[in-house]
C-alpha cells in the first residue's frame, strides 16, 4: 500500500462508487454495502454495487461492465475487497485476473477474513493499492458493520417523536399521532435499513404494534422484531406475536421461564436493576448478525439505554403542535443534579420532513463543563 495524494478524478469516482454502495442498503446486511467505479482517467468502463447477501459483489458487477476495458485501469472500491471464499469468489482475485493495475479504497474491512489481506493479495500481484479516500464517509455509511465487527454489538439508534414543548404523549398515554404523515413515511426509510427494530413489552401492551416496514415497490429484507419482556407477562394475543410478516424475537430475565418459551424464539439474559442487562441483549444481536437497530419504544427503556452509554444516534421528529405540561416526557430517568451533569448532543443533520423537522442527533466527544 502506498500513500497518496489523491486527485479530484480520484475524489469524483470514489463519490459515485459510495452512492453506488448506498443503493445496497435495505438488501445486503449482514453484508456491508459497497460499491465499485472502474475507470481510466476520467472515463467510466464500469460500475456496480453489492445487492444482496450471497450474491455477486460489486467488483464483479462493474468488472462484468468494463470488460477487456480493465485491463490497465484503476477500481475504485469503498471497501477493501475480499480475500476470500466465502459464498462468492474473491474479489481480490477477480481484480487480478482482469489486469487492473491501481487499486483506490476507502477502508479497510475489519472482518477476520479480510483485514489486510485483500491488500496484500492485489499488492503481491503488482498492483498499485491506495488507501483511505473519503474514509470517513466510507464507515459512516457502514457504521452498522463496523460496530458489530469492532465492537461486538450493533449501532443503535433511537428514533423518538416528540411536540415542540417535549412531549410524547399525552397524560392519558394517547401518542397517535404525534408527527406528519411524512414523519412516518420516513420512519419506514430508516426501519429498512435496520436488522432489527427493538422494543419494549410496555409498549407492546399500550399500542400493540406491528413494527413491520410499509415500503411499496421497493426491495427490503424484513428486520428482525425484538422485544424486551423482563417479566415474561408479554399478552399473548399481541400482533407482533400474531403476525408472520417479519421474525420476532423475545427477550426475557434468565430466572424465569415465560408461558410462550418453548413456543416463541427468544433468549434470556440476566436480570440487573431496573431490567434486563441491555449490553448483553445488543452482544447477543451481533451473533446473529445484526449491525444496526433501531429503537421504538417509551421513555423508559429509551432513558435506560442513553444513560447506559449504549445509543448512538437519537433520530428525532419534531412536530409544531403543544401536548401542554401533564404530557409524557421524552426520556425518562435522567436527572442531572447540575448543568455540569447534563448530557450533551451532537447535531448531524436536520432536515424538515413535511411540516416536522427531522434531527439526526449523536454523543458528544466530551461533555462541556
Amino acid at each position: 500500500m502506498t500513500t497518496s495524494v489523491f486527485t479530484a478524478i480520484d475524489h469524483v469516482h470514489m463519490a459515485h462508487a459510495l452512492r453506488l454502495a448506498e443503493r445496497g442498503a435495505f438488501t445486503t446486511r449482514p453484508n456491508p454495502m459497497v460499491g465499485c467505479v472502474i475507470a481510466r482517467g476520467e472515463q467510466v468502463l464500469g460500475e456496480g454495487w453489492h445487492q444482496q447477501a450471497g450474491g455477486a459483489h460489486a467488483e464483479v458487477f462493474a468488472l462484468r461492465e468494463a470488460g477487456d476495458a480493465a485491463s490497465g485501469a484503476t477500481a475504485y472500491v469503498t471497501l477493501e475487497p475480499c480475500a476470500h471464499h466465502g459464498r462468492t469468489p474473491p474479489c481480490a482475485d477477480a481484480l487480478v485476473a482482469a489486469g487492473i493495475t491501481r487499486v483506490v479504497a476507502a477502508t479497510l474491512d475489519p472482518f477476520a477474513h479480510v483485514a489486510g489481506r485483500g491488500f496484500s493479495t492485489l499488492s503481491a500481484s503488482g498492483i498499485t493499492v491506495e488507501v483511505g479516500l473519503m474514509h470517513a464517509a466510507a464507515r459512516t455509511l457502514n457504521r452498522g458493520f463496523f460496530s458489530r465487527i469492532e465492537r461486538g454489538r450493533p449501532w443503535l439508534r433511537v428514533k423518538l417523536a416528540m411536540s415542540i414543548d417535549g412531549r410524547t404523549a399525552l397524560a392519558s398515554g394517547e401518542s397517535k399521532w404525534i408527527t406528519s404523515q411524512a414523519s412516518r413515511a420516513d420512519v419506514q426509510q430508516w426501519r429498512a435499513r435496520s436488522g432489527a427494530i427493538l422494543t419494549g413489552s410496555g409498549t407492546v401492551r399500550a399500542d400493540d404494534p406491528l413494527l413491520t416496514v410499509r415500503l411499496d415497490d421497493v426491495a427490503f429484507e424484513r428486520p428482525l422484531r425484538v422485544v424486551l419482556d423482563s417479566g415474561g407477562r408479554l399478552p399473548a394475543d399481541a400482533r407482533i406475536l400474531r403476525d408472520a410478516d417479519a421474525p420476532t424475537v423475545l427477550v426475557y430475565a434468565d430466572d424465569i421461564v415465560p408461558d410462550y418459551a418453548d413456543t416463541v424464539q427468544g433468549f434470556a439474559v440476566r436480570r440487573v436493576p431496573g431490567g434486563l442487562d441491555l449490553a448483553a441483549v445488543l452482544a447477543q444481536l451481533a451473533t446473529r448478525g445484526i449491525s444496526e437497530v433501531q429503537v421504538e419504544a417509551g421513555p423508559r427503556l429509551c432513558g435506560a439505554l442513553l444513560r447506559e452509554g449504549l445509543v448512538d444516534e437519537l433520530l428525532l421528529y419534531i412536530s409544531p403542535i403543544i401536548l401542554g405540561d401533564q404530557g409524557q416526557p421524552l426520556l425518562a430517568g435522567i436527572h442531572p443534579a447540575s448543568m455540569a451533569e447534563r448530557l450533551n448532543l451532537t447535531l448531524l443533520e436536520s432536515r424538515q420532513i413535511g411540516p416536522d423537522l427531522r434531527l439526526l442527533l449523536g454523543p458528544a466527544v466530551e461533555n462541556t463543563h
